[in-house]
């Protein structure tokens, strides 16, 4: 009916490459805190942005809060990313 993926009795199937497999996936690890961290900055810039931009457009005050959340949102994000290389 199917196949089976499994080329021992142990579960497990011996791919080509499977050190650098191994290797690609350990690198990934240790990268993620990073990562993770450089998605966070974009998100802090796009949402203190955005929720700057919302407040210009309530208050009229066009373009002092936009400003004012995309430096707020940089540095939030910097802030992230720092503490990340710090620990790690």
């Amino acid at each position: 009916m199917g196949r089976s993926n499994t080329s021992t009795g142990e579960g497990k199937q011996e791919l080509p490459g499977g050190g650098a497999n191994e290797a690609l996936q350990e690198s990934l690890d240790q990268s993620e805190p990073r990562i993770m961290a450089a998605y966070a900055l974009i998100g802090a810039i796009l949402l203190l942005g955005g929720i700057g931009y919302a407040v210009d457009r309530w208050a009229g005050t066009s373009p002092w809060f936009l400003i004012a959340g995309l430096i707020a949102g940089i540095v939030v994000g910097f802030w992230n990313l720092v503490r990340s290389l710090r620990a790690g």
